[in-house]
């Protein structure tokens, strides 16, 4: 943490003079990319509806923005850009796995459940 803070964001694109335009800086990026997921989702554009990889794209681009935000959140107003690359793949790799293994849960769990239903069978009451 000893070399002081980075004041630029976007990969370097926009850079501030100070921790508080900063902050502003971040905070009216994620206030765009929030004001673009509730217009998607207000609108639900007919053409994002096509399936692509087995969901709607309108799905990933949700994903998408959500990660966007969640990596903005976690190396702005976290500070995790000043922590050492250790902690910081620590901290990323640990969530990842998690978030691919709630995945396979949930996708288990679902294909079981529809599995049940579809064939007429129902052993309990969920």
């Amino acid at each position: 943490m000893g070399h002081g803070h980075n004041l630029a964001i976007l990969r370097g694109l926009i850079k501030f003079k100070s921790n508080t335009q900063k902050i502003w800086g971040v905070l009216i990026l994620l206030s765009i990319v929030t004001t673009v997921e509730v217009a998607l989702g207000i609108y639900k554009p007919e053409s994002l509806m096509i399936k692509v990889l087995g969901m709607k794209l309108l799905n990933w681009i949700f994903i998408i923005l959500t990660i966007v935000k969640a990596y903005y959140i976690t190396w702005d107003f976290m500070h995790m850009r000043d922590e050492t690359k250790a902690l910081r793949r620590m901290v990323v790799w640990t969530a990842i796995f998690l978030i691919l293994y709630l995945i396979f849960i949930l996708l288990q769990e679902g294909g079981y459940v529809f599995d049940v239903y579809s064939s007429g069978y129902v052993k309990r009451d969920f």
